[in-house]
């Protein structure tokens, strides 16, 4: 990666999928295009199975949010069931016990995906809609529409919506024994629970700074900082992927556009990044001491940016 290039967006596929197309219906024939196409079909409330944890979404909750997230949470997309009218005795998919022949409304969709992680999105999500209804009533905001609505589509959307940066890390880490006879798995339960606790944001990616002073990178950052994250926030999510030597964090920061100290300018910025998830990839390595053991720890870290509108 060039260092004029530190976060790059991601490659778009060769069609163009929206977030509705995270959510599909299975055995679609080519006679049923229009049904499919009558978001009816699908329903208002999705039930699903995180890890064990029962939840139920709004549709339009779920389809809003960040793209990074739903692509997670369904890496294959979203197979909804077939009605049950659609079935037959002769239907040579049908064997009367299948799970496709649940009715929709009813079926529990299982995610591996932890619930505390989308919980604390929803919960930010909330916030961000108090805050959008509240700045509805502000008479400057009014006058700002106005003069925007005709002159600057970019700035009317960011004025009537909440945006909210939304920042994700991907960190897969490697433990290397300097000894021999040490028990690797211990070692990669303690290693994580280290950089688990390890959880200031940007330090890392300062550290690669300093190292290669990577002029940048430096900009991602104190463009980041200008939009409303600080120097010294910390993930608002951080947890051990159950099963893997993965630690996947969160951060999301509201991006104010009105007001005496708005950031406007670098919200029409970040606009570009609104349902286009940009990535970065870097690696580190340190020796550390964990529990009298010296280790040799590489992370590989991959961090998502995107824009979300509320």
């Amino acid at each position: 990666m060039s260092s004029e290039s530190p976060i790059v967006q991601v490659p778009e596929p060769e069609e163009s999928f929206t977030n509705d197309d995270l959510i599909y219906q299975q055995h679609e024939h080519s006679d049923d295009i229009d049904d499919f196409d009558n978001q009816d079909s699908i329903p208002q409330k999705l039930k699903l199975d995180l890890r064990g944890t029962r939840m139920e979404l709004n549709r339009d909750t779920l389809i809003n949010l960040p793209e990074s997230l739903l692509i997670a949470m369904f890496p294959n997309g979203l197979v909804l069931a077939r009605p049950n009218d659609e079935y037959d005795e002769e239907d040579e998919y049908y064997d009367g016990l299948s799970n496709h022949s649940a009715n929709v409304d009813d079926q529990v969709n299982i995610v591996d995906f932890d619930p505390a992680c989308l919980d604390y999105v929803l919960q930010f999500y909330t916030h961000a809609a108090q805050v959008r209804d509240r700045n509805q009533q502000d008479a400057e905001l009014q006058r700002m529409l106005t003069a925007s609505a005709a002159t600057s589509p970019v700035c009317y959307t960011l004025l009537t919506k909440q945006p909210i940066i939304v920042l994700r890390e991907e960190l897969e880490y490697f433990c290397l024994p300097v000894k021999k006879n040490q028990n690797a798995k211990t070692l990669k339960l303690t290693a994580g629970q280290y950089l688990r606790e390890q959880n200031l944001i940007f330090e890392a990616l300062q550290k690669n700074i300093s190292r290669e002073n990577n002029v940048a990178e430096q900009h991602l950052i104190d463009m980041l900082c200008d939009a409303g994250f600080k120097r010294n926030d910390r993930w608002g999510y951080r947890e051990i992927e159950p099963m893997h030597t993965t630690i996947v964090s969160m951060a999301l920061v509201l991006l104010k556009t009105i007001g005496p100290d708005n950031h406007m300018a670098t919200a029409q910025k970040l606009f570009l990044f609104w349902r286009k998830p940009a990535r970065k990839c870097w690696w580190d390595g340190n020796t550390v001491e964990l529990e009298g053991q010296t280790i040799r720890l590489w992370a590989r870290r991959t961090w998502t940016l995107e824009l979300a509108l509320v």
